[in-house]
């Protein structure tokens, strides 16, 4: 179970979840590697179209199309849009400035998801971007059949995050059997939807290389299955939206799950 516990980074039904304190012993090892996080707080109902939101009408700049699936040809799901106006000043250096989206492909006929190996970056089923703010299409309704219902972003909700135990390792960072222990008990890294922070990998690390410079690319937003989302990805998988630091362009959308 412990093996277990430190690979998929959940914990057992009957374990207490630890906190690592900054001032404990674990906490001031493992202080340089802390990140922030920010966690969504939504209601539930759409907002402006360029608003921070989970599903909903997206904003699509005036002259451009609703995107489609490359397999299909229907419109994907929007499943993430985050505006750089709106997120805390701290997190600015994620997005930049634009407006953060990702569309995903759910439809089942034929099952793109599938078909295009949607679990992997640089899917033809999913498609990560960056638009401008500004004029935009006007849809009274979304164009996506069996559209799910939007979740508008009202806020953030700070939290302090680490790396998992292999994430760590891979940095050059030994812990003793009771470290691995307590990490492996804390919610470390953050579970759920977040802004920033540390991936919550369920298969190991799997930071994508930029297709331009072969570079690893830096987690950008992590989407978890039935969270704000009504979605699961394979078997309670979850999802990272990746960018490139040489690159800003560059974006990309994987998933795992066990």
């Amino acid at each position: 179970m412990e093996f277990l516990r430190r690979l998929f980074g959940k914990n057992d039904e009957t374990d207490q979840q630890v906190v690592i304190s900054e001032n404990s012993d674990l906490g001031r090892k493992l202080h340089k590697f802390r990140k922030k996080a920010w966690l969504p707080k939504t209601r539930a109902g759409d907002g402006n179209v360029s608003a921070s939101k989970i599903s909903g009408i997206a904003h699509i700049p005036q002259g451009q199309s609703w995107p489609s699936c490359g397999n299909c040809g229907k419109p994907m799901q929007l499943f993430v849009q985050v505006n750089s106006d709106e997120v805390p000043d701290d997190a600015s250096g994620l997005i930049l400035e634009g407006i953060l989206q990702l569309f995903y492909c759910t439809n089942s006929e034929p099952q793109c998801e599938v078909d295009c190996e949607a679990y992997f970056p640089f899917s033809k089923a999913s498609l990560v971007r960056i638009v401008e703010p500004g004029a935009f299409e006007q849809f009274e309704t979304s164009p996506v059949e069996n559209a799910f219902p939007a979740r508008s972003i009202e806020g953030w909700e700070l939290e302090l995050d680490l790396p998992n135990w292999e994430e760590l390792s891979m940095m050059g960072v030994e812990l003793t059997d009771q470290e691995s222990d307590l990490l492996a008990d804390s919610n470390t890294p953050t579970q759920g939807d977040k802004l920033g922070g540390w991936p919550a990998w369920i298969q190991g690390v799997e930071y994508p290389n930029c297709p331009k410079c072969n570079e690893a690319m830096f987690h950008v937003f992590q989407i978890d299955s039935e969270n704000n989302l009504p979605y699961m990805f394979g078997d309670v998988g979850v999802g990272h939206v990746t960018r490139c630091r040489q690159h800003p362009d560059v974006l990309a959308f994987g998933w795992a799950c066990c």
